[in-house]
C-alpha cells in the first residue's frame, strides 16, 4: 500500500492523487482526519480514513472489496457556500522566487520568465474552497511586452521631468491592469481552465493606481486605499457563482505592513516575514454565494 496514490475529499471536491507519504503527512497535520473520505486503487468506493487499517493511528476496519478504475465521484454538499482562501507558502521557495522576480525586473529581459515562474510556483499553494489543485497556465510570452516595459519604467525615475514621471506612472498603472487581467484569466483547477475573468475598466484601475501612489504621501492613508482597491478588483471578477471578497481592514493592512517593514530592516527575518505577510494577505480573500446566478 505504501506505493499507492491516494485521493481524498474536501468541501465536496476530489483532491489528489497524492503519494501515501504525503497523505500521511496531511493526517499528521490534521488536514485529513479520521472521518475524511479517501480512495485508492483496489477499493470499491470512498471510505473514511479511520476505517482503513494502519492509515490513521488508533483506527482500523476491514478494507472494502477491490474495484478497478478511477475513484467514484464525490458528492458535493448542496449547502456549501464558499469560505476563506488560505495559503501555506514554503519559506525559502517564496523568498527565492520573489528575489528572482525582482532581479528579473531590474535586468528587464528576463522579467517575463521570472514573473511567470513565481506565479506558476506560488498559485498551487493557494487553497480555494471548492476549487482543488489550483494552478496557473500562463506562459512567459503571453504578454511579455508588459513585463519588459514595466522593467524599463523602473529607470524612468532618473529623468528630471514631471511630464515623464506622470506618463510613466499612468503607463505603469495600465500595464499592471493588463497583468492582473492576465493572471485571473489563466487560473485553472484540476488541470482545467477556470471560466473566470477580470472585467474592471482599465481607466478606473489606473485611477486607483495613481490614487495609491498619491496616498503614500500620507504615510498611513495608503492602507485604506489599498483595501478599497482590492474590494473593487474582487467586485469585477466574473464567471463564477461565488463572489470574491476582500475582508481585511485598512488598520490590519497598516500594522502588519509596519511590522513587516521594521523586521525586514534587520535583513535576516525577511524570508519569514515575507511568508507571514503573504499567507495572511491571501487569507483575507473569501468566496460567498452570489445567489441564484448559474455561473460556474
Amino acid at each position: 500500500m505504501s506505493n499507492r496514490n491516494w485521493f481524498y475529499a474536501s468541501d465536496g471536491q476530489q483532491k489528489g492523487p497524492l503519494p501515501e507519504a504525503q497523505l500521511r503527512d496531511l493526517i499528521t497535520r490534521g488536514m485529513v482526519r479520521a472521518d475524511t473520505l479517501v480512495w485508492t486503487e483496489g477499493m470499491a468506493g470512498w471510505q473514511k480514513a479511520g476505517e482503513i487499517p494502519g492509515l490513521v493511528p488508533s483506527a482500523g476496519a476491514p478494507p472494502a472489496f477491490p474495484q478497478a478504475g478511477g475513484p467514484p465521484p464525490v458528492v458535493a454538499s448542496g449547502s456549501y457556500s464558499g469560505g476563506a482562501l488560505s495559503a501555506d507558502f514554503p519559506i525559502w521557495g517564496l523568498f527565492g522566487r520573489s528575489l528572482l522576480m525582482f532581479i528579473g525586473q531590474i535586468l528587464v529581459i528576463p522579467a517575463p520568465w521570472t514573473a511567470t515562474s513565481l506565479y506558476r510556483w506560488a498559485i498551487p499553494y493557494i487553497r480555494v474552497p471548492g476549487r482543488p489543485n489550483l494552478g496557473f497556465t500562463g506562459q512567459p510570452l503571453d504578454i511579455w511586452y508588459a513585463f519588459i516595459v514595466l522593467g524599463l519604467l523602473t529607470y524612468a525615475g532618473v529623468a528630471d521631468s514631471n511630464i515623464v514621471t506622470l506618463l510613466s506612472l499612468l503607463l505603469q498603472g495600465f500595464l499592471s491592469w493588463m497583468i492582473v487581467r492576465w493572471i485571473i484569466g489563466r487560473l485553472s483547477s484540476n488541470g482545467e481552465q477556470l471560466p473566470i475573468s477580470f472585467k474592471g475598466s482599465p481607466l478606473v484601475y489606473v485611477g486607483w493606481y495613481v490614487l495609491m501612489v498619491i496616498a503614500t504621501i500620507t504615510i498611513v492613508g495608503w492602507a485604506w486605499v489599498l483595501t478599497a482597491w482590492m474590494r473593487w478588483i474582487c467586485s469585477n471578477i466574473e464567471g463564477t457563482r461565488r463572489e470574491v471578497s476582500f475582508n481585511a481592514s485598512g488598520l490590519e493592512v497598516l500594522w502588519r505592513t509596519i511590522v513587516t517593514s521594521i523586521a525586514c530592516a534587520f535583513l535576516i527575518p525577511i524570508p519569514w516575514m515575507l511568508r507571514w505577510y503573504a499567507n495572511w494577505f491571501i487569507s483575507q480573500f473569501a468566496l460567498t454565494e452570489r445567489g441564484a446566478y448559474a455561473g460556474s
